[in-house]
């Protein structure tokens, strides 16, 4: 594979170096253009010395020898590593005033951008808006993760790690089983609003879902991640759609059809409140609590999995048991009538912890995996998924 890196101004930038030197043990050809604020943070001699090329960083220059167009054409995938704030906006207006610019003009190769700045820069409308404008005209957005900045502030903005980024490339330009093929994956809780300050929430933090989008897009997938609030980083290489209610989630999952799969990993409200409260509810002394009327929230499960033209071929729910695990699971699969359940034993320190025990029950039989950590239970789901999608192949 042939990766065009662009590097532009950030303090992150020197991640690049290892990212390039990931990519290259794992075969890739990388050639590199430096911004001029990329070169304030890393040097052409350094980015030559890890990419084995020369680096471009000069607009005339390069029309001298081999021109915008011809970068443009070379590669089957730019990566823009750090991309800054003012370079996502010039991406999003089309606007080419040096040589990175231009290229990302002219070029028809995939592309995947990696945001690092400020979190206060990445919560900003106007990078809200560009980084709409660029995902809807087909551009990866990978990151950015939450931390620790190089200023002695916190927040969503952090360049995602040099594997991670590896990882969505290798996926973007894989030529895996699920190539071709679109997943729904719901991952984390819902909240359902009890008045402005509470809500009913399920202990969930979202790793177990978010590893099964990342394990499908690895596989060529096209992943559609509808995720309640976690504090997971977004998967490299996903669209995250982000909901709160089980509502809300229904809703997403809805608009991302059709899909030739859909994996409910979520672990949805069963119950919400079922008349919400406009003021915060004021504890009163010597008054019992106010009682909470409870309705039922929809079944995004069974709603999947109905009969219909809008079914996935293929529905897979979680059961998270506490206790008679299997014979649950394989009770929920008849009511809710989707293909698969994976049920798991949650009496434990499943939720928010690194490893899970699961059970794969099908149409077929009962399947007892061993207790592995969470990417590994996702890699060989997504395994089976897609020897069920391509039953040839298997």
């Amino acid at each position: 594979m042939r990766i065009l890196l662009i590097v532009s101004g950030s303090v992150a930038a020197y991640k690049a170096l290892e990212l390039t030197r990931l990519l290259r043990r794992d075969g890739a050809e990388v050639m590199a253009v430096l911004t001029a604020g990329g070169a304030r943070f890393v040097t052409k001699e350094a980015l030559a010395a890890i990419t084995g090329a020369r680096v471009h960083d000069d607009l005339w220059a390069a029309e001298a020898e081999i021109g915008h167009i011809r970068l443009a054409r070379w590669p089957d995938l730019v990566a823009v590593v750090p991309a800054s704030a003012d370079l996502l906006a010039k991406m999003a207006q089309g606007l080419t005033d040096d040589l990175a610019t231009c290229v990302l003009l002219a070029t028809r190769a995939k592309v995947l951008a990696a945001p690092a700045m400020n979190p206060v820069m990445w919560q900003h409308p106007a990078t809200v808006a560009n980084i709409a404008t660029l995902r809807a005209r087909g551009v990866v957005i990978a990151g950015p993760d939450d931390g620790p900045m190089a200023e002695p502030e916190s927040g969503p903005g952090r360049l995602a790690d040099p594997p991670a980024l590896r990882d969505a490339i290798v996926a973007l330009l894989a030529d895996g089983p699920l190539k071709g093929r679109h997943v729904v994956v719901t991952s984390g809780p819902t909240h359902e609003p009890i008045d402005p300050v509470r809500y009913i929430a399920n202990r969930s933090s979202g790793k177990q879902g978010h590893a099964i989008a990342a394990a499908l897009a690895a596989l060529g997938a096209r992943v559609t991640l509808v995720s309640g609030p976690v504090a997971q980083p977004d998967p490299p290489g996903v669209h995250v759609v982000r909901v709160e209610s089980a509502r809300d989630m229904l809703a997403a999952v809805q608009a991302a059809l059709p899909a030739d799969a859909a994996i409910c990993a979520a672990a949805v409200a069963d119950w919400r409140t079922a008349r919400e409260a406009s003021q915060k509810m004021k504890k009163v002394q010597g008054e019992a609590p106010p009682p909470l009327d409870l309705a039922l929230n929809p079944d995004i499960l069974a709603t999947l999995a109905a009969r219909g033209p809008h079914r996935p071929p293929l529905v897979v729910g979680f059961a998270a048991e506490t206790e008679k695990v299997v014979d649950n699971a394989i009770a929920k699969r008849a009511k809710k009538g989707c293909d698969w359940i994976v049920a798991n034993d949650v009496s434990g320190d499943v939720m928010g912890g690194p490893d899970n025990a699961v059970h794969l029950v099908t149409g077929t039989g009962v399947e007892d995996w061993p207790r592995l950590p969470k990417a590994e239970v996702a890699r060989r789901l997504a395994a089976r998924i897609a020897t069920a999608l391509n039953p040839e192949s298997a």
